[in-house]
């Protein structure tokens, strides 16, 4: 700590943004994120950069100096035709190095272990821990071509293009894809991961600020991509709550009817909800079985192992026919409004 109790890390991260500035539209949540995660984050980003800038600066420096210091027309440097080894030179190019290696090696060591997706986390903030009975807030997360589903398990509704998060609790994201791999990115939360068919992953994460934020995929997936974006509203848990109320008023049924109508392709996709969802959708949709007729991929496994004799085909407790009207999300309520974090 310096004298006046401000830590040089905690200045350059300050410091750090101003560098970025030149990119004129680009943010700046990643070095100044609204999550614990992605502060984390944004601390081995500016430790590792700072390491490697101890190697980097000097040689620029040096190679300036040794330009102008043995140029041709001076008269005062000396010329050692014969000089080939130094062994006080040779520690220190190769120590130095070696040096910042071994640094970046335990912090990425450190890091990966302590900021695993898949890994529940112990704080919810420096110094705030979190209870060992509290219960992460579950979010599934579907992405379809070109739009974001969000899933809210434990309060049955769904939002697409729209995401709301209680402030300073615990999110557990599980994520899957409906076709093509995608990344799941919101700067101001946490790094990216993807979503991949057929596979589901997951990511464990906090938002410490209330405000709105936004999130993309960071993955090209065709033709909609770029407008592959969505809101992400930090709110407390008394707002979260009048979300969710309102959010389950009159928003229809998300089942597998309405979700392969969501699922087609479109493009700059408002935000829309549904208030309620059938329990068993997202599983489905992992198993890549949600159309009538598709078997799911754990019953085909099943069979595989159960070898030659097992029966053919498998069972589907969905009826093989299709309804011709297919219902659409309702316009979603937008949570409640927030000065921005910036």
């Amino acid at each position: 700590m310096t004298s006046h109790g401000i830590s040089p890390l905690r200045t350059i991260r300050r410091l750090a943004p101003l560098a970025l500035l030149p990119l004129g539209g680009c943010g700046l949540q990643v070095l100044d994120p609204a999550g614990d995660v992605a502060s984390q984050q944004a601390q081995i980003l500016i430790i590792s950069t700072v390491l490697m800038l101890v190697i980097i600066v000097p040689v620029m420096a040096l190679t300036i100096f040794f330009a102008w210091r043995y140029r041709a027309s001076s008269r005062t440097a000396e010329h050692r035709p014969d000089w080939d080894h130094s062994t006080g030179l040779e520690l220190i190019i190769w120590s130095a190095p070696l040096l910042i290696i071994i640094a970046l090696g335990a912090i990425t060591w450190i890091s990966t272990h302590t900021l695993d997706p898949y890994r529940r986390l112990e704080r919810i903030a420096p110094g705030r821990t979190i209870a060992t009975d509290a219960k992460p807030l579950e979010i599934q997360v579907v992405s379809l071509d070109w739009k974001w589903l969000f899933i809210y398990p434990e309060q049955g509704i769904a939002t697409v293009n729209q995401l709301a998060l209680p402030v300073d609790r615990e999110v557990r994201f599980r994520l899957t894809s409906a076709n093509v791999m995608n990344s799941f990115y919101v700067p101001a939360l946490a790094g990216q991961i993807y979503t991949m068919a057929g596979m589901e992953t997951k990511l464990h994460a906090v938002l410490n600020k209330p405000g709105r934020f936004e999130g993309f995929s960071a993955n090209y997936s065709g033709a909609g991509f770029s407008g592959m974006r969505f809101t992400v509203a930090g709110i407390d848990d008394a707002g979260f709550d009048r979300w969710v109320e309102q959010t389950r008023k009159g928003g229809g049924l998300l089942d597998r009817t309405a979700y392969l109508a969501a699922a087609r392709p479109s493009e700059n996709v408002p935000p829309g909800y549904w208030s309620s969802v059938d329990p068993r959708l997202f599983d489905r949709i992992v198993e890549m079985c949600v159309a009538p007729g598709e078997p799911c991929m754990s019953d085909t496994m099943k069979k595989d192992m159960a070898g030659p004799r097992a029966a053919h085909g498998m069972h589907d407790d969905v009826p093989h026919h299709m309804p011709q009207h297919i219902p659409t999300p309702a316009a979603s309520p937008q949570p409640p409004a927030h000065p921005t974090h910036r």
